[in-house]
């Protein structure tokens, strides 16, 4: 299929909320796109007005900032791809370990702090 002469056809342009600005409207403007802009604030919601797929955002750079940490993957001292792969796995596992560790005791201080607010005599 040959792609339709933009002289002849409307042409549209979808944008996130980064260009929701008089300058990413006034480049829509220039080129004679019909806009699709989404409004900052906006977010997609189902028809009982809930977000149907928040937001997640910062992931991979959250992780890559955490797996920095880590010198040997920074610094990336192997030669063989096998041997970093095997590295990367081993600082993810760390991670999620770390993380796990650190909510099942926050959930254990939570369970202990209730219960002596239950059992203390008023």
């Amino acid at each position: 299929m040959e792609r339709p002469n933009p002289q002849n056809v409307e042409q549209h342009l979808c944008l996130d909320k980064g260009y929701d600005n008089p300058t990413g409207h006034d480049a829509v403007d220039t080129y004679n796109y019909i806009p699709h802009i989404r409004r900052i604030g906006e977010e997609k919601l189902d028809e009982h007005q809930q977000k149907r797929y928040p937001a997640r955002r910062w992931v991979v750079e959250r992780t890559l900032g955490w797996l920095s940490k880590c010198r040997a993957i920074l610094v990336r001292y192997d030669k063989k791809a096998c041997n970093y792969l095997g590295l990367i796995k081993l600082a993810c596992a760390l991670l999620w370990y770390r993380r796990c560790w650190r909510l099942s005791n926050r959930i254990d201080f939570f369970a202990l702090n209730a219960t002596q607010v239950l059992t203390s005599p008023s």
